[in-house]
């Protein structure tokens, strides 16, 4: 069957370099700015500059997203598509955007991750974003510190608009760290990010995000996390259980059984028919969180994000 749409693009993208393990490649963007929808609006529009995430992240759910290009979960971390900048396109698309509409950044990948250093994708958005009163709610999520190298211009788009990001810091052991997120900046590095980001006066949050069950779920191991967030400079803390569609699972519960061989019966009967855990677990998980966050005086998030599920992210127009 010939490929169509997005697959058909992907196909025929350029390869823009090579690295010893990953290709980047160029892909025609259809646009940057796409309108949510579906049955959890959490977000009124999102931005994804990169397909692909080259930070190997062991749990990732968005490794589906490079299906709709007729590849796999595996190619996720080694074919990385950056859209091709048009910045007539982008300014248009903006002028879609409502006064005080909410603009996610990094919904499904990391915008900062390494093709971002090459192609700079998220600063030429960011400075094309007026510096008038437009009151937006811009959310940018991340685990990379490169977000750093933007502290001055985050900081002035806040002036404006309300401005928060989001760090993920999902442990702050540095060997275990390594082995979930194999290519992802060190926590100390993220930290220093949050630190930069607050001095500027930009908001700051971190995600524990996801949490794995029996591995990073303790109270002495959130607690660190929320005590090293709050001296960094973040104001609130917040984090959702590790779910698993398809393409993840395949990836994780292989390096399951490689890494923590005694849970990995556990999780393949918690995750065997459903993505999601049962309810009870993630309401002992908020009660947790609740009481971590309570004793270093930081606050929920005050937009309750949740990565988008199979049927929402397909129609949040990913491409």
């Amino acid at each position: 069957m010939p490929l169509v749409g997005i697959a058909k693009m992907a196909a025929e993208s350029p390869k823009l370099e090579d690295k010893s393990r990953v290709s980047y490649l160029e892909l025609p963007a259809r646009s940057f700015i796409g309108a949510c929808s579906g049955k959890r609006l959490i977000f009124d529009w999102t931005v994804n500059p990169y397909r692909g995430c080259e930070y190997g992240c062991r749990y990732c759910y968005a490794r589906y997203t490079h299906e709709f290009m007729e590849l796999t979960a595996s190619d996720f971390e080694t074919r990385i598509f950056a859209k091709q900048w048009d910045a007539g396109v982008f300014r248009r698309e903006i002028r879609r955007i409502a006064p005080g509409d909410s603009v996610a950044f990094g919904t499904a990948t990391d915008c900062y991750q390494p093709a971002e250093r090459r192609y700079g994708l998220m600063r030429k958005m960011l400075e094309e974003l007026p510096g008038r009163a437009e009151e937006w709610k811009l959310l940018v999520t991340t685990k990379s510190d490169l977000i750093g190298r933007d502290a001055e211009l985050l900081a002035r788009l806040a002036r404006t608009n309300d401005v928060r990001v989001n760090m993920t810091v999902t442990t702050l052991d540095a060997g275990l760290a390594r082995k979930m997120e194999p290519l992802a900046p060190r926590p100390a590095l993220r930290l220093e990010a949050i630190r930069r980001l607050a001095g500027e006066g930009v908001t700051v949050g971190v995600g524990v995000s996801p949490i794995l069950p029996r591995i990073t779920d303790s109270e002495a191991h959130l607690d660190a996390i929320a005590g090293a967030a709050k001296a960094a400079g973040a104001r609130t803390l917040w984090a959702q259980p590790l779910f698993l569609r398809d393409s993840a699972r395949e990836v994780f519960l292989p390096w399951l059984e490689r890494e923590f061989p005694e849970l990995s019966g556990k999780y393949r009967g918690w995750y065997g028919r459903e993505a999601y855990l049962d309810a009870p677990y993630g309401e002992w998980l908020k009660a947790r969180i609740d009481t971590v966050r309570k004793r270093h005086g930081l606050g929920e998030r005050s937009v309750a994000y949740r990565p988008p599920d199979w049927v929402g992210a397909a129609q949040m127009r990913l491409f």
